[in-house]
């Protein structure tokens, strides 16, 4: 007869290494080939990916929703933000709003910096489609990247961009509030 231990019936049973912390299928990674930075040029370039999982429906940016994912950038900076829409099932668009209480139900007019929207705001981009926005983040503050389709911001499609004198480079962040 063979005796097997607790931690050898565990390691049997259980997926990866005892003790490896376990991540939660609704909480997303942050990808480091999502940002990329010229210090040259001062350009920070974000892709940007609108249902890249089913969290929230498909309503979110790169598997984060309710501000969970910032993208902190430095005061003066150009911003190139890529996006993509890969939700199979809705239209999506992205705007950057500055934060507001209560949050708008659609595409707020104007957007926070100049040009910092996608085209079709109300009806969003189809499954596949993309748009590349370009914006100078010239006004420190904390804002929201939001879908302006109407109802997706509402829902919890947003993510926070925080533009900030104390930042030396852009970077992503990933907190739970």
């Amino acid at each position: 007869m063979t005796r097997l231990s607790l931690a050898g019936l565990l390691v049997a049973i259980l997926p990866g290494p005892i003790g490896a912390a376990q991540t939660p299928a609704t909480h997303a990674q942050i990808d480091s080939s999502w940002l990329s930075a010229d210090t040259a040029t001062k350009t920070a370039t974000f892709a940007l990916t609108s249902g890249l999982t089913q969290l929230n429906g498909g309503l979110n940016f790169n598997g984060f929703n309710d501000g969970k994912l910032t993208l902190n950038v430095p005061v003066g900076w150009n911003v190139v933000i890529r996006f993509t829409n890969k939700d199979p099932n809705l239209p999506h668009s992205a705007e950057v709003v500055d934060t507001t209480k209560p949050m708008p139900a659609g595409p707020v007019d104007p957007p926070a910096f100049p040009r910092a929207m996608t085209v079709k705001l109300m009806t969003g981009l189809a499954s596949g489609d993309s748009d590349t926005i370009r914006f100078v983040a010239s006004k420190p503050g904390s804002y929201m990247i939001f879908c302006g389709v109407p109802g997706h911001g509402l829902a919890g499609m947003w993510i926070r961009l925080n533009v900030s004198p104390a930042e030396k480079r852009p970077r992503l962040t990933a907190n739970d509030h």
